[in-house]
């Protein structure tokens, strides 16, 4: 079978990985660049030509180790991070060649340690302070890991029952199955990070008590729920994060419609409407009120979604879901046109008057993106447009008390590899402040 076939199952990883001599001659490829764009293009600076090397050498765990004193996250990164737009879209050799396959490399290494991580990273001594973490996805891990690394004490809060947060529940099988996210915070774990699962921060424990037990908090709870369209109907309309979720969580298989909408046009509806066509349904179209060029999702999202067979409706804006006695028969939606650019600073989306179609549809889902979390207000730190305020050191406007991951990004991309980057910086300021010096 050839390395890049599709995998059978249809939610299954959607690359095959690499075998040792698929991994040995790609990395033979590498130019070992000094200085390599690639470094600067990843968010958390892993040395790429260092791990690439490595894996020429058959040196693997050498490899994991040169990735993961930059990235603890570096199995769910080597699948989840754009890096077409990321290392991979810096490679030299991109202009006249194939850039390097730098994710399934890192990919490679890091599955061939799996269970072993811990043998790469070294626990400083124990200093006595002690730092609570609130959500265990990707922000959240990543401090955790980066402050036991220095020998402080780390309890990390997690509300719900399993670890991973975002790359456990709302990143599609195809692209991280749940065993890798699951395994990560479980590395974590075994680094001496105490977890206490069911545990919510607001509910179950105040951010007094937080501040009073420990030397420093760390919150990365990420974003809520999603939004409200508003409009007649929604309630039939399931929600895209909680598709994926069960996509994940469930043995049992999904049954969806054969005409499935999608409303909008991130990668998080990309991966809806991928769900959908994969588990049967016969006709797939997502609806997006601006065009092609405003859509969120990055553009190889795009592509792979027409390959799907992905129909995409663009300058339309959902009005109502249209029901019978059987349930959903459609969605009527409104024709727009572009006007002036809006607070996003993308052009606004228009009403053309008088002119509404119907998207025949027997079930309709939506992913237009997360509300902010509503802590940050409930807890009395300082918030922009909804998302927490933090200084240059990741501190909330509360003294000792940091945040970082999605529910800080007020502006820029949200992903994965910000989140650990986020967590990786605030622990080192955290470090700072708890023990009087530089990190």
């Amino acid at each position: 079978m050839k390395s890049d076939a599709v995998t059978s199952a249809p939610l299954g990883e959607l690359l095959t990985p690499f075998s040792d001599h698929e991994a040995t001659l790609e990395a033979n490829r590498c130019l070992y660049c000094y200085d390599a764009p690639c470094i600067h293009a990843c968010p958390t600076h892993i040395d790429i030509p260092t791990f690439i090397k490595r894996i020429a050498d058959k040196n693997l765990l050498g490899s994991a180790k040169t990735i993961l004193e930059s990235n603890l996250l570096g199995a769910t990164c080597s699948r989840v991070c754009p890096v077409q737009e990321l290392c991979e879209g810096a490679c030299v050799l991109g202009s006249d060649h194939p850039p390097i396959q730098i994710g399934r490399l890192q990919r490679y290494a890091m599955d061939a340690i799996r269970g072993r991580e811990t043998q790469t990273v070294s626990i400083g001594d124990e200093t006595g302070k002690s730092i609570a973490i609130v959500g265990a996805g990707p922000a959240g891990l990543s401090c955790a890991g980066e402050l036991r690394k220095l020998g402080h004490a780390v309890t990390l809060l997690e509300r719900r029952a399993v670890g991973g947060g975002l790359s456990t529940y709302g990143i599609i099988q195809l692209r991280e199955p749940i065993d890798i996210a699951i395994g990560e915070a479980a590395f974590i774990e075994r680094l001496g990070v105490k977890f206490e699962y069911g545990v919510e921060l607001g509910h179950d424990k105040s951010l007094a008590e937080l501040r009073r037990d420990f030397d420093a908090v760390y919150i990365g709870v990420g974003l809520g729920q999603s939004p409200d369209l508003h409009i007649p109907g929604e309630e039939w309309i399931f929600d895209g994060l909680r598709l994926i979720e069960q996509s994940k969580m469930e043995a049992a298989p999904m049954k969806l419609g054969q005409r499935v909408v999608v409303i909008g046009a991130g990668n998080t509806a990309i991966d809806c409407a991928t769900i959908a066509k994969r588990l049967g349904a016969t006709d797939v179209t997502i609806i997006y009120r601006r065009t092609i060029d405003e859509m969120t999702a990055y553009p190889h999202e795009y592509e792979f979604a027409k390959a799907e067979g992905i129909r995409f409706e663009f300058l339309a804006q959902p009005s109502a879901v249209i029901t019978d006695e059987q349930g959903v028969t459609g969605l009527t939606c409104q024709r727009m046109h572009l006007g002036p650019d809006d607070s996003s600073g993308r052009p606004s989306s228009i009403p053309v008057p008088d002119e509404t179609f119907v998207v025949e549809a027997d079930q309709i889902i939506k992913a237009i993106g997360q509300v902010r979390h509503p802590l940050a207000s409930l807890l009395g730190l300082g918030i922009e447009n909804g998302y927490i305020t933090v200084d240059e050191n990741f501190e909330t406007t509360l003294a000792g008390v940091y945040a970082g991951g999605d529910c800080i990004r007020a502006t820029g991309a949200a992903s994965t590899v910000m989140a650990v980057q986020d967590g990786k910086l605030a622990a080192r300021s955290i470090h700072q402040a708890i023990m009087g010096g530089p990190s």
